[in-house]
């Protein structure tokens, strides 16, 4: 049974809101100042499937692809880039105003570049044994199956060929396997996950796809299956190694804005802290001019940087460290004579880490997040402890989505 709604805002998920008598009501891709006609999803009354658009917006855009809907990977293709910034650039002053903090929010940065440089892809085999590889589809376990993927960078081309190859060699059945493939400056690196043990046979397959679609390297759950190449990143100065499924920003022109942000933050600071440090994104950046402790909990990704930093001339001393910021945190003492720290913490923040730099002396701190609400909250922290926000600049790698990056900065 179909109703219309009037849609008057949008959620922080990206959906339009209908405001009615039973209490908000959500429509996917809708948005606000629309008529739209709804059906109901079974399960959730307070959501709606979107059947047609009465009354359209005048911010409505055409999508670029033609999965969108179907596929999850994109929320908000259907809006105009313009009010989408606009929007996003809102997550964040809603987050800070939720906590209570009211800072310089800066113009939101468009650093979408030449798109994704990394994509997980997914492959099943579903309704009558029909393999499928692509993505989820929105807010549901089933796959959409894909041929091509519009936000994908040009260093990904090739790669959904490549991960249906590779799915027709692994066979999936119920269990999906997961195929993340990363675009580097040797090629695509390409990790399964999910394939089981490989014997002989497939392993020689999996070389051959390797080879036809010049990728540098594939392994399955770390483990190396092939090699052409040595997957490198440049990072500054650096070549870094990469490790299997290393975690990168999602695109070229994110890391270089953020990296851009941070060490204009970070100033003439003589020896820093980066925690959460990954591979060294802003470690071997700010070696050039710095001294640099750097810790994370991956221990390849340490490595990676340690054989980095050692391979590159130039850099000052960078002193490395696997430990578990959330239970090991860097102490109030242990920030004694540092200038700077930078933190990059996952999805859920550094609560823990936040505390304990909200008890230090330290005068500078570079806050990076891909989450608003666990960045207003590790802010108020450290706003709690005496530091003073100076700055936020939200940043948009994540086109058409509703995740947003964003780099503050904090005095005391």
């Amino acid at each position: 049974m179909t109703e219309q709604l009037t849609i008057h805002r949008l959620g922080h998920r990206g959906d339009g809101i209908a405001d009615t008598n039973v209490g908000p009501v959500f429509v996917p891709y809708a948005l606000p100042g629309e008529t739209v006609t709804v059906e109901p999803v079974p399960g959730h009354p307070d959501r709606r499937h979107l059947d047609h658009v009465d009354k359209p917006s005048h911010e409505r855009a055409a999508p670029i692809c033609k999965h969108f809907t179907h596929c999850g990977g994109c929320a908000m293709q259907h809006w105009s880039l313009a009010e989408y910034h606009l929007w996003k650039r809102g997550l964040v002053a809603d987050a800070l105003e939720q906590v209570g903090l009211i800072a310089p929010l800066e113009p939101l940065i468009d650093a979408h570049g030449q798109g994704r440089r990394r994509a997980v892809l997914h492959a099943r085999r579903g309704a009558r044994d029909v393999l499928e590889v692509g993505f989820t589809a929105p807010r549901a376990h089933h796959i959409v199956a894909i041929d091509r993927c519009p936000i994908l960078a040009p260093g990904l081309e090739g790669a959904i060929s490549a991960a249906w190859a590779i799915a027709e060699i692994l066979k999936p059945t119920d269990k999906p396997l997961d195929i993340q493939v990363t675009a580097t400056d040797s090629g695509m690196d390409v990790d399964v996950r999910g394939s089981g043990p490989l014997n002989s046979g497939r392993t020689t397959a999996l070389a051959g796809v390797a080879e036809k679609f010049g990728l540098a390297r594939i392994t399955r759950h770390g483990e190396l299956v092939a090699q052409g190449a040595q997957p490198l990143m440049k990072i500054g100065r650096a070549q870094v190694p990469l490790p299997p499924a290393a975690f990168l920003q999602a695109t070229a022109a994110g890391e270089a804005t953020l990296a851009r942000l941070v060490l204009d933050h970070v100033g003439d600071a003589k020896r820093v802290a980066d925690l959460f440090c990954g591979i060294g994104t802003f470690a071997l950046r700010m070696a050039e001019r710095a001294r640099v402790s750097a810790a994370d909990s991956e221990a390849s990704a340490i490595k990676a940087l340690e054989r980095a930093a050692a391979n590159t001339s130039g850099l000052k001393p960078v002193a490395c460290q696997v430990r578990d910021l959330f239970r090991r945190p860097f102490m109030a003492a242990d920030l004694k004579g540092i200038d700077a720290v930078v933190f990059d913490p996952p999805r859920q923040g550094a609560e823990t880490q936040a505390r304990e730099l909200a008890k230090s002396g330290v005068p500078v701190v570079v806050a990076v997040s891909c989450d608003a609400a666990t960045f207003a909250r590790d802010a108020r922290i450290l706003v709690d402890g005496g530091y003073k926000l100076v700055s936020v600049t939200p940043v948009d790698q994540f086109r058409y989505s509703f995740h947003v990056e964003m780099v503050g900065k904090f005095e005391k």
